[in-house]
């Protein structure tokens, strides 16, 4: 594994983190404000930009298949994590060891 992408990799870390925000911010704003305040709208609009961020940080994670190179159980996982509130932030310790284990080694 000392041939990483650690550009890809610094990139696929980013985006996670911009989603693992949008999910709180979906949750923790916008629900929030459609049930509470009558603002369906805030939903539309953070739903949306969410379910692009989510789409865009699963196909990354496909071709981190590739170019990181992830394991596909790792690359699954970081789906995964997606779904979950906090998710990718926990996940993003599991990217940040690969980085850390490919420095050591090169």
């Amino acid at each position: 594994m000392s041939n990483v992408n650690q550009s890809f990799l610094k990139n696929l870390r980013h985006l996670g983190t911009i989603e693992g925000v949008s999910t709180l911010f979906l949750f923790g704003v916008a629900m929030p404000l459609k049930y509470m305040a009558d603002m369906p709208k805030a939903v539309s609009i953070a739903g949306s930009l969410h379910g692009f961020l989510f789409v865009g940080l699963a196909f990354m994670l496909m071709l981190a298949i590739n170019r990181v190179p992830l394991s596909k159980g790792l690359a699954c996982a970081g789906i995964l994590a997606a779904v979950v509130p906090f998710g990718p932030f926990v996940y993003d310790r599991w990217l940040a060891k690969v980085a850390q284990q490919t420095e050591e080694l090169s």
